[in-house]
Parts: C-alpha cells; structure tokens; sequence
C-alpha cells in the first residue's frame, strides 16, 4: 500500500506547467498528466486518483464537459478548474457542477470572488446546475427508452437513471423530481417488456446472456481470487442493496478503499433472497438446486428456513469451481452478532475468502412495511437512502471494514436483490397454499389478468421447481403489487407505498458488484 497522493493534472499545455509538476512531485505527491478531456477521463475511468486539476479551456471537450463526465464515474472526486477566464457566469457553470475550487491564471483576486460565491451560495448554484443538466438529458433518456435496448445497455441507463436521482437529492425543485420520477416508472415499463421478451432465451441458452445469480461467483469471482494466490478476498453480501444505496455508501469509505471495478450483474426471478441469494451461493438455478440437494432445498409450501444451506451450496460451488481455498462464512441478522464477528475479526486473517452476509437493509424494508414510525423516517426514496446511510455510518461492518483495509485485502460488495417502492395494486386469486410475496405469486389455478403480470406457466422453463401439474409463476412489473379480492382495500391502503421484491423492476433485478482495493 502507498500514502501517495495521487493527482491527475489536465491541461493542452501541459509541457509549460513541468515545473510545477516537478514542484507537486518534490512534495511527496505523484502527478499524471495529460493534455485533454478524453484522456482525463479515461484515466479516471481506468484509474484512482485523489484530486484532479482541470483546465477549463482546452481544444476538443472542454474542461465543463469533461468536469461533467468525470462526476459521473465518480461524484466524490474532488476537481480543482485553472482557468484563464474571469467571466462571472463561467465561475457560476463550474461551482453548479461541484467542483472543490477556482483558480484563475494568474492568481488575482476573482479567487476572493469565487470563495464567496462557494460559500453563500453553492446550494443555489448547484440546485441550478442539476436541474438544467436533466433537462438536457431528459429527451436524450426517453429517446433511448424508445430503442431495443440489450442488458448492458439498461445497465448504462439504470446508472444514469440513479445519477440523476440522487443528484436531484442535492435539489429544492421538486416539479423537476417529479418529472425524473415519471421517467423512471416508463423506463421500468419497458425494462419490464425486454425482461418478458429476453428472461427465459437468456436462462435456456438461446440467446447470449448477462451475468446472472448463478453465473456470478464463477464468472467474475473466482477469476479474482485465481489471479493472484493467496490475495485475501472478502466477499460481503448486504441483502437488498439497490445501487442507488451502494452510492450513498461509497463515499464513507473513499478513504479506505478505491474502487477498482464498478459492475453489474441480473438477479434471477424470482427477486427474492429464498431464490436469488441461494442461486448466488450455490452457482445453480433454483429446479437444479431441488434436484442435485433435495435434503437443503426447500419449496414454498416447506416448513423451516429457505436459506438455512447457503454456506453448504458455497462450499459445493468453490468445489465445481476448482477453488481450493480455506474460507469462512457468516451471516450477520443483528446487531450483536455483527458485534461478535467484529470482536473476532483477527481469526479470519489467514483465510483466502470470507464471505459475510449482512441482513439489515433487507430488515429495514420489511419494517417500513409493518412499523408506522420507519414509514415517516423512510418517507421516500432520497429518505430510504438516508437511513441505510445513517446504518453503514454506524454499523461493525464499516468497523470490519477498515480492518480489511488495514490487511490490504481486496473487497467484493454485492447483494442478492434489490427492492421497488410499490403502489399499484393488481388483483389474483389463488388457493391457501399460495405464496404470500407481494411481488410474485406461484400456486396451483391461480387467476389474474395476463396483461398485468410476467407469467411463466409451466415453471421448468425458468428452471423454477414445478411442485404440482398446474403449478405456475406469476411476477409483477413495474411498481405493481399483488392483492386478494378478500379486504382489497384494506390491503391496498396498507402495502401501497412501502418497498417490496420479489418481482420485475429495474431496482430489483439490476445488481451492484462491487470490486474495491484497500489504499
């Protein structure tokens, strides 16, 4: 590991600012440079840095350009703007896309200017500069909405989708919110046609698939683990993760670690930790886990756990992956226990990987639901955000984390699903041996209406256990939720608004797979 500070310097002039580089470099810092946006923005993408020096005025894309991209791959970076120009509005633009400082070449006393502009009147100028950046985006986003877009394709969407919302958190215009809300319920309309239209092609071959539940240990997991022999690894599976989540978290460890790659992966249908964490572990799909471990899988209608048999289906799938490794496993549902492991954390020192699953952003949504005082602290999404924030600020898993840092371990963070904040209800009656999820139903003679539902009738075709001849899935899209005729509105009025998984929505099926290196 190295303290170095790590500067990026872009600037068309480059060769003329070679003795301040030697200065910065005499200093105990290291300085890449280059000479233009494209590049600057590469090596952002390619590489960690702590700060960037950015000329504002350079051929090509300019410095507000490549200032605008560079907070895209990373909004925590910080950017200083050298510039020749003393124009009022240019200091404005810069600050609105939150850059750290201001300096003007020579130095003069417009940095006094800009100093108190930052300080009186950032919120503004930010506030300003977000809003008007989505309306030159909106029409970009709903033209691309109208394509056949492929997997990774929606993955780059989802992303600036959630860019842009949590962007609009730093906002005061909630007409603006309000419009980015809409495009996010039609982006989820037509995510949940292209699921209908690729899901079972993907999962039976026929056409080329995205990195799936079952296929992400193998695919992007062990590769790590075989490139470099006994680099200890730590795999920690916080259960219900959206992405949007992973970036209000990734700031509080930007000192710890940096972010080496930033992917993402599909989580299997059902989105729901009984099939999607299980098929994580195991490497299977849910019918090939019945079959090959009848004795650890368990059915809906079973009693007991369903996800009692995950550190068995691991050690299985590290065996069929050739990974010979010494491991521990731990699933975290408490605060106690998270204060055990931590107070044990030195006895997994000398293992290749360990594996930490983390269970409360999954007992936060469920609590929404049932606890009247958790709906008014998580009113909304920016506020569900904020409190798995304010969890991670204070849990033994940050604790644990800086221990990984301190071991120069590499990290993988991931989740098993995430979860949609539902408020359509959808009528379907089934028998009492239906499933009781919100957003997916399986059962004998279940009835509903076609057009509302992802259905899968005959459910080997997505390699989901058939329990009975007329046994069938059903999945609910968009920000759907499924309701009984019996106390339809009782039941509409309690679960609509609250966050629930299980379904077909962007939230839920696109996963973060987080690969971090400590510093």
């Amino acid at each position: 590991m190295t303290n170095k500070v790590r500067i990026l310097w872009a600037d068309d002039e480059i060769d003329l600012l070679k003795p301040h580089v030697l200065f910065l470099e005499a200093k105990g810092y290291e300085v890449t440079t280059v000479c233009s946006g494209n590049e600057a923005i590469d090596q952002v993408d390619e590489h960690y840095f702590d700060i960037v020096f950015l000329d504002e005025n350079m051929p090509g894309l300019s410095g507000l350009e490549t200032l605008q991209k560079i907070k895209e791959l990373d909004g925590s970076l910080p950017v200083i703007m050298i510039t020749k120009s003393e124009e009022e509005s240019i200091m404005e633009e810069a600050i609105g896309s939150k850059i750290s400082d201001y300096l003007i070449k020579p130095v003069n006393p417009n940095q006094i200017l800009l100093s108190v502009k930052k300080n009186l009147d950032e919120r503004r100028l930010v506030s300003e500069k977000t809003n008007s950046g989505y309306q030159r985006e909106f029409q970009q986003i709903g033209m691309r909405l109208m394509d056949r877009l492929d997997h990774e394709e929606w993955c780059e969407l989802y992303r600036k989708l959630v860019y842009w919302d949590l962007e609009m958190d730093r906002s005061d215009d909630k007409g603006m919110e309000e419009i980015l809300a809409m495009q996010k319920s039609e982006a989820n309309r037509q995510f949940s046609k292209s699921i209908k239209q690729n899901y079972l092609n993907w999962v039976n071959g026929v056409d080329e698939a995205p990195v799936m539940s079952h296929t992400l240990l193998k695919t992007w997991l062990a590769p790590m683990m075989k490139e470099k022999p006994g680099e200890k690894v730590y795999l920690i599976v916080i259960d219900n993760l959206r992405y949007d989540q992973w970036k209000t978290i990734q700031p509080k460890i930007a000192d710890l670690f940096r972010v080496e790659e930033e992917k993402m992966f599909y989580s299997i249908l059902p989105t729901a930790t009984h099939y999607a964490r299980n098929a994580l572990f195991s490497g299977l799909m849910p019918s090939e886990m019945a079959k090959l471990f009848p004795n650890e899988w368990k059915n809906e209608e079973d009693e007991g756990g369903k996800n009692l048999a995950e550190e068995h289906f691991l050690e299985a799938n590290l065996k069929r992956m050739g990974l010979d490794v010494s491991k521990s496993y731990h699933k975290i549902t408490n605060l106690n226990a998270g204060k055990r492991l931590l107070d044990n954390f030195h006895q997994l020192q000398n293992n290749d990987l360990n594996v930490i699953v983390y269970n409360f952003v999954d007992m936060l949504s469920h609590a929404r639901t049932e606890m009247e005082v958790i709906k008014e602290l998580a009113d909304d999404e920016s506020a569900y955000r904020s409190i798995t924030s304010s969890w991670f600020d204070h849990s033994p898993l940050l604790e644990m984390m800086k221990i990984m840092a301190s071991q120069g371990a590499k990290v993988a963070i991931t989740t098993d699903h995430g979860t949609v904040k539902v408020d359509q209800a959808v009528k379907v009656v089934g028998d009492r041996n239906t499933n009781t999820n919100l957003r997916y139903k399986t059962g004998r003679n279940l009835d509903y209406n076609a057009k509302d539902v992802f259905e899968i009738r005959d459910p080997r075709d997505a390699f989901l256990p058939k329990q009975n001849v007329s046994s069938s899935f059903i999945f609910a899209t968009d920000n759907d939720f499924f309701v009984y005729p019996n106390n339809y509105n009782h039941f509409v009025n309690y679960y609509k608004n609250t966050f629930q998984h299980g379904g077909v929505s962007m939230e839920e099926v696109l996963i973060p797979f987080i690969i971090l290196q400590s510093k």
